[in-house]
């Protein structure tokens, strides 16, 4: 059995920032991830995709960003159980819990917090007979590596940011760039929004608005999109394409966790944010994307505040009664377990004293 002081179910960007802010309070961490890599999405779905809003970021790239957090971790050493979906929880008597994978594995920690994300999901996918024939033969419901595209012809359908935001990022890669959504307006980020018009006016993306992809045609591989005009009789456009992208979002689910007696509400579970996003069941938390509250945003920074209060509350969960003094790592550095410090460097600590 695998003892931990914190298990986390979750190794997507808040899970694993969990672990760094666990480590500054020496509490050893233990991360479960259905996924073979850590992550989360941003390595499994999208990691060439840019992400704007990271605090000291202008720009990083999803696996980038994933990267970061696995260095900035590992003073820490937590341990992984990956390509293994957390199935059951059993409490025991003194409050702790143990934790049983898919596989048999189990996991015990008197703190669980659950950091999974959108849960498990399947792409949301268009309604066309023959979509399936052409799945992995040109059509794609993830951007995982954009090189692929270089040099061909995409047509991405959606609009929300990821449609918009693939559509400007491949605007420099592909040979060309056809973008269909249903409305005239869009429903991801303005700047997006502007940035594709910009693009649009230079001849760097067509824009088909409103419209629908109504058919798939090929032989051996995709060929050929049909698009119909909304409210128009004027029959389909035939549009020559190498790939067809639709990102129409994720259908998120809980899986397992569903069944542990948590308080679910719209497939996130609902957590106390007053203090620290425990759940119902206490010693059990949820932070990232899994959880709701009151003005809930699912944001990675978000979810990096949410892991922060919740390392805080586990702490006093595990050391009753001991306080704690915090420390800012500018004067403290980071203490590892291997026994290892990184320092801050003299000239801030002597500003700071």
């Amino acid at each position: 059995m695998i003892k931990t002081d914190i298990l986390i179910i979750g190794a997507g960007p808040t899970g694993l920032f969990a672990v760094f802010e666990a480590g500054l309070l020496k509490l050893k961490c233990h991360l479960i991830d259905a996924l073979p890599q850590a992550g989360g999405q941003c390595s499994e779905i999208y990691p060439k995709k840019p992400i704007y809003d990271i605090p000291g970021f202008p720009e990083v790239l999803a696996g980038d960003l994933v990267d970061n957090l696995m260095e900035q971790i590992k003073p820490f050493q937590p341990g992984f159980t990956l390509g293994e979906r957390a199935e059951t929880i059993e409490k025991l008597d003194d409050g702790s819990f143990v934790v049983t994978t898919n596989k048999g594995t189990e996991h015990h920690a008197p703190i669980v917090a659950i950091a999974g994300g959108l849960g498990s999901f399947e792409p949301r996918k268009p309604l066309l007979d023959n979509i399936t024939d052409f799945e992995d033969k040109g059509v794609n419901y993830f951007i995982k590596e954009p090189e692929v595209y270089r040099n061909k012809k995409v047509l991405i359908a959606g609009g929300g940011d990821s449609a918009l935001d693939w559509s400007i990022f491949l605007a420099d890669i592909a040979s060309e760039v056809t973008l269909v959504h249903r409305r005239n307006e869009f429903r991801g980020a303005l700047d997006s929004v502007e940035k594709v018009q910009e693009l649009k006016n230079r001849g760097k993306i067509k824009l088909i608005t409103p419209a629908e992809v109504v058919g798939l045609k090929g032989t051996d591989k995709l060929e050929v999109v049909l698009i119909k005009k909304v409210k128009s009789d004027n029959g389909k456009i035939e549009v020559a394409v190498d790939n067809f992208i639709p990102l129409f979002g994720l259908s998120p689910k809980l899986g397992p966790i569903a069944n542990w007696g948590l308080e679910i509400e719209k497939n996130a579970i609902k957590v106390d944010n007053t203090l620290d996003y425990q759940t119902n069941i206490p010693g059990i938390y949820a932070i990232g994307d899994v959880n709701t509250y009151p003005g809930k945003l699912k944001l990675i920074l978000c979810g990096f505040h949410e892991a922060t209060l919740m390392c805080q509350s586990a702490y006093q969960r595990i050391n009753p009664g001991k306080k704690y003094v915090l420390k800012y790592t500018t004067v403290g550095g980071i203490n590892g377990f291997d026994g290892s410090k990184k320092e801050a460097p003299k000239a801030v600590v002597k500003a700071i004293e």
